[in-house]
């Protein structure tokens, strides 16, 4: 290990060089950044004792659980480049007095214009029409076989009513669509109808699955609550992949007890190629891509940067959880 200096440790676990720019650009000569030798928990566990602070890995490969953590106790903040924690036992941190912050909001734009994007793309089944152009086809009048209906008519369900559906919110309205949601508490300041998840999935025409994955919501819509959609629904997940049960949902449209849906996420990342969803020519897939605007990583990069240098001059951490 190098000796200790009066410059704090920041051990960076991402492999994007963006965020190692934007944490030594924000922290400047408070700071150095170092990098175990190696992708392996192993090297991260050599570094915890002698750094102050953690940059996570998003891609899930280098997870800091209970392990990590009964290492880690001295840590000023374990920071999360992007908004899911799924990879980072919070509950553990959280007993050794360690703060665990995220970006909240960072992306949540982005991925409420790809969620209504994709809405549309389905509802005008304009992938289809594009993949059947390459084909040599020219689906003109055979689209109308599709039901192919304008975005605005449909009822829009939102399972959860965070950041970033309350931003899809805005854009369905804009288009015309009648907008309800689901959430655990009410939203005082929205003025939407707040509804059951069984009354909301009953009366919606698509539903957007926008919450954070907890073993309450693992499983949320499943082959239950996805018999009481109407058989024109279309089901938009950019929640986490277990959240919705893709078997049970591939299953369902195939039988038309659903009409579609576009998944951002899956249950696991890369998808295998022998995906049930793949012979679906009316889902839209998408590699977790959402919130991946430059807009959004910019937005998320600078959080990031901004808290881990408030943790190297000793300031409380924004953002955090738990």
């Amino acid at each position: 290990m190098e000796p200790r200096s009066d410059r704090s440790r920041i051990l960076v676990l991402t492999t994007d060089p963006e965020i190692e720019r934007a944490v030594r650009e924000s922290v400047g000569d408070a700071g150095t950044v170092v990098r175990p030798r190696s992708r392996t928990a192993e090297a991260v566990r050599e570094l915890l004792p002698d750094v102050d602070v953690v940059v996570a890995d998003w891609s899930g490969r280098l997870p800091l659980g209970a392990a990590e953590a009964a290492l880690g106790a001295h840590l000023r903040l374990i920071q999360q480049p992007g908004v899911g924690v799924a990879y980072i036992d919070v509950d553990a941190w959280t007993e050794v007095g360690v703060p665990v912050a995220n970006t909240p909001g960072g992306n949540a734009a982005s991925v409420a214009e790809w969620a209504v994007a994709a809405t549309a793309n389905l509802c005008r089944s304009i992938g289809w029409a594009d993949a059947e152009m390459r084909r040599g086809r020219w689906p003109q009048t055979s689209i109308r076989e599709r039901d192919c209906r304008d975005l605005g008519e449909r009822r829009i369900g939102l399972v959860g009513f965070g950041d970033i559906n309350r931003r899809c919110a805005a854009l369905f309205r804009a288009f015309g669509c009648e907008v309800a949601y689901h959430s655990r508490r009410p939203d005082p300041d929205s003025t939407l109808p707040r509804l059951s998840l069984d009354e909301l999935l009953s009366v919606s025409d698509v539903v957007v699955v926008a919450v954070p994955l907890t073993p309450g919501t693992r499983g949320l819509i499943s082959a239950r609550e996805l018999e009481l959609l109407p058989p024109e629904a279309l089901v938009v997940n950019v929640a986490r992949g277990p959240v919705v049960d893709e078997a049970a949902l591939a299953d369902a449209i195939r039988s038309g007890t659903v009409a579609g849906a576009a998944l951002d996420v899956f249950a696991r990342e890369p998808v295998e190629t022998d995906s049930p969803l793949f012979d679906l020519d009316n889902v839209l897939l998408s590699p977790h891509i959402a919130g991946g605007s430059s807009t959004a990583l910019s937005r998320m990069f600078a959080m990031t940067a901004e808290n881990v240098a408030r943790a190297c001059r000793g300031e409380a951490p924004l953002w955090t959880i738990g």
